[in-house]
């Protein structure tokens, strides 16, 4: 049997349940922030193999999301602690779940959330990486801003979205623009990534699962709202084929990360060079598949289910 774990709102969860339903494969979905309302124990008689509704038999886990207990405390201090309780216990379950088949393991996958850290290991497995800085110096900055001739983009360092009252609003990768670089000591360098800005042909959407490696192309340069960061307007993707250095190079850098599913972001440059971006270790792909009839649910499956 699968273990899902996720949340009530990961629509990418419920993309694939729906094909594991009209494929009768067995599955509990863990919806994490109602686990205080399912009944789970560990039990040292049973070496303490985690058990949920009467469920430990899983064979394989996909992690997808995860989201805390709603507690209903006007206790501040005592809401606070309960919740780092919750995430101790997923912590526990994480670890002791009797399965080596993870989609990808949460350990793995926080490790690999560090951005600096992946831009070592694709630099290492020799992927082109944009030159990167990450500095409070400003001394540092105007040296590198100088290099580059002003040709700077600036990007969060961890996730780029901040939770506001209405919902998420999106940090995406911008350009210093003139007045920033001229008013460059005004500003306090909290953590971020500068990097140098590389003139692209267009750019690449890599998914990853295991050995395969599914890839589309967005024309990001057709339009200024996409030029810097594709995110900011909805363009189509197209299908796209790899050459097969940089399809090997994506499998192993998701290896390296002891990943099985990574979601990696390229940019083909004007003189054909492949730069390596990023990659999110549980990122988006659905609406690859529902445009492009790329089969990254069906491998995800197969990926769960075959031993």
């Amino acid at each position: 049997m699968i273990l899902i774990i996720t949340h009530k709102e990961d629509f990418t969860a419920d993309f694939v349940i729906e094909k594991l339903n009209k494929r009768n494969i067995k599955y509990f979905r863990l919806n994490c922030e109602d686990i205080h309302t399912d009944i789970y124990n560990f039990e040292n008689e049973n070496d303490f193999h985690f058990n949920i509704n009467g469920i430990s038999n899983f064979t394989s886990v996909w992690f997808r999301r995860t989201k805390l207990p709603e507690i209903i405390s006007n206790n501040e201090a005592e809401k606070l602690y309960l919740l780092s309780d919750y995430e101790t216990l997923f912590d526990n379950i994480y670890n002791l779940i009797d399965t080596e088949k993870w989609l990808s393991n949460p350990q793995y996958i926080f490790k690999a959330e560090n951005k600096l850290l992946q831009l070592k290991i694709a630099k290492s497995i020799g992927f082109i990486i944009p030159q990167t800085l990450i500095t409070n110096s400003h001394k540092e900055l105007k040296s590198f801003i100088d290099k580059f001739q002003n040709n700077i983009i600036i990007k969060p360092i961890r996730q780029g979205r901040i939770r506001q009252k209405e919902g998420f609003e999106t940090i995406f990768t911008n350009k210093l623009s003139l007045d920033n670089i001229k008013t460059i000591n005004e500003f306090d360098l909290t953590p971020c990534i500068f990097q140098e800005y590389v003139d692209k042909e267009y750019e690449i959407r890599v998914t990853v699962i295991g050995e395969k490696v599914f890839s589309a192309k967005i024309n990001s340069q057709i339009s200024n709202e996409t030029k810097i960061d594709w995110r900011k307007e909805k363009m189509p993707f197209e299908k796209y084929e790899l050459p097969k250095d940089i399809s090997e190079k994506c499998i192993l850098i998701t290896k390296k990360l002891q990943l099985s599913f990574g979601a990696i972001d390229l940019i083909k440059k004007l003189n054909g060079e492949y730069v390596f971006l990023e990659i999110n270790p549980n990122g988006q792909w659905a609406w690859l598949e529902t445009e492009l009839d790329l089969k990254i649910s069906d491998e995800i499956i197969n990926y769960l289910t075959l031993k």
